[in-house]
């Protein structure tokens, strides 16, 4: 069984894969679990998943764990940060699952929004060896500069929906691009698109007005 809905499954089934193998960078997981919360018919595709890759580890020789105690604290050192989020108020909404509002500790509304474009915004949530995750929010019939990627970009739609050379994606679809893939994503006209990106490498504005505003998506 594969989730209904996406474009380019064959990607879209390796993502899950990843997900469910708990590989994925902290940006890219919470992704994968904020579409979980949105489209429940992908939850049993990852639960199969998850139980082929349970099997396997059981077979598996145990092996002795270096720094076990230091691993620990790592791991209940991360688990803080959803506890202060959700104490915070931030447990997620219509819009804005609860993995993703965890992970942003704030609000649509509390945002701290950056004008790109006339029509575009983002919140860069993070930038540094894992990838970039961004928030976008684009207006109604507005469109991304043409670009495409050094890496992979997964985009999550939040709310709205857009639309590019591949097809059209609506709330919780997944759109996944990489450096074959030269793109210019548009709104649809009717209602503003917000969107959540993890990249693993930068974009590369390919339009007409590339070069002008490059920098304003590297800065």
């Amino acid at each position: 069984m594969t989730p209904t809905g996406q474009t380019h499954e064959q990607p879209l089934d390796t993502l899950l894969a990843g997900y469910a193998r708990g590989v994925l960078s902290a940006p890219l997981h919470t992704l994968v679990a904020t579409h979980l919360a949105i489209r429940p018919e992908s939850r049993r595709f990852v639960s199969l998943l998850e139980t082929a890759s349970a099997g396997e580890i059981e077979r598996l020789d145990p092996a002795p764990l270096d720094d076990r105690d230091a691993r620990l604290a790592a791991i209940f050192a991360a688990g803080e940060e959803p506890i202060r989020a959700v104490a915070r108020g931030f447990a997620g909404d219509d819009v804005v699952p609860y993995p993703l509002a965890r992970f942003l500790g704030a609000s649509l509304a509390d945002t701290p929004w950056r004008t790109l474009l006339p029509g575009v915004k983002e919140y860069r949530v993070s930038d540094n060896e894992d990838g970039e995750a961004t928030l976008y929010w684009i207006r109604g019939g507005r469109k991304i500069p043409s670009h495409t990627h050094e890496g992979s970009e997964y985009t999550l739609v939040l709310k709205g929906a857009f639309s590019d050379i591949h097809g059209h994606y609506r709330r919780g679809d997944i759109a996944i691009a990489d450096m074959d893939v030269d793109h210019q994503p548009v709104a649809d006209p009717d209602a503003d698109c917000f969107c959540f990106a993890v990249t693993d490498a930068p974009l590369t504005l390919t339009g007409p007005i590339g070069r002008i505003v490059q920098k304003l998506f590297r800065n």
